[in-house]
């Protein structure tokens, strides 16, 4: 279990990270999400010993990190750390052995992780002859090889088409079942509301946001409602409480100033019998992200 308390981080005169404070246990996976800038990589290096805290404490089972401890730890970063003329497999090994592990524990593993991942390439393949979603599938195995038991992913998805972001989502639920601590950094809120359990959004270091992609959803209410009838745009737009609607034929996405308006529009679209759609949902996770950075921003 990963436990972080009041993590601050100054740069002269520029708070990075402010007060931070999170839990992740065993089996877990929290996303850090928040603008370019919001903190996200200082707050991985302090939690990896990179960077210190100018106040504030990361511990592992209730106690500090040591080089024991930082031995546990899987880190991807988002930049790519590979050598280029360097083979598949002696990379691999390379950074595995860095974690304590002896080489040959590690090379029969070699060709069950590139077929996991499925990685288009041979562990003879130069790092440079790979594509750049080979490489990053490779980076992936490079962090994950020694079995740690808290991973750090950031921005794991950069730059993957989406068959290999589908590789790559699969690879972190399965650190899941396996009793991981997880945390990774994403822009793409698709990949965060499919894959985490809890989140926590920051900006301007601050933590502004944090619970399960549920709670936290169900907290803007359902004031979105897909519509299919034969209503014209001007009569949604006539009900109290309706704020936008988008057409495209005779289906509207409705925007409503409260969940308790989609009622009244309910009554109103079923005035004459059945419809084929009416749908009251949540925002999604990248809308309540643009809703409360353009806040922040305002």
């Amino acid at each position: 279990m990963l436990t972080v308390n009041n993590l601050v981080k100054n740069f002269g005169d520029l708070r990075a990270v402010s007060a931070m404070s999170f839990q992740i246990n065993d089996g877990e996976i929290l996303g850090l999400v928040g603008p370019n800038g919001a903190g996200k990589t200082t707050t991985f290096r302090m939690l990896l010993g990179l960077m210190c805290p100018d106040e504030g404490e990361v511990l592992w089972n209730g106690a500090p990190l040591n080089d024991k401890v930082r031995d546990l730890i899987g880190y991807l970063p988002e930049e790519r750390g590979l050598y280029p003329k360097e083979t598949v497999e002696h990379q691999i090994v390379y950074f595995g052995s860095l974690r304590g592990k002896d080489p040959k524990e590690l090379k029969p593993k070699v060709d069950e992780w590139l077929t996991k991942l499925k990685v288009k390439g041979k562990k003879s393949s130069k790092i440079k002859e790979l594509s750049k979603g080979n490489q990053q599938k490779v980076q992936l195995i490079t962090t994950l090889i020694h079995e740690p038991k808290l991973v750090i992913l950031d921005e794991p998805f950069s730059g993957l088409d989406p068959i290999n972001a589908d590789i790559m989502k699969d690879a972190i639920i399965e650190l899941r079942k396996q009793g991981a601590c997880v945390i990774f950094s994403s822009h793409n809120m698709d990949n965060v509301e499919k894959i985490c359990d809890r989140l926590l959004m920051i900006k301007n270091g601050q933590q502004i946001m944090t619970g399960s992609v549920d709670e936290i959803k169900e907290s803007f209410g359902r004031t979105k409602v897909f519509l299919e009838s034969n209503l014209t745009k001007s009569e949604i737009m006539a009900v109290p409480g309706v704020l936008d609607v988008k057409a495209q034929g005779k289906v509207f996405e409705v925007k409503l100033a409260d969940p308790a308006v989609g009622k009244e529009l309910f009554k109103l679209a079923t005035k004459d019998g059945y419809i084929p759609t009416f749908s009251q949902q949540t925002l999604t996770l990248e809308e309540i992200f643009k809703l409360k950075v353009g806040e922040l921003n305002g």
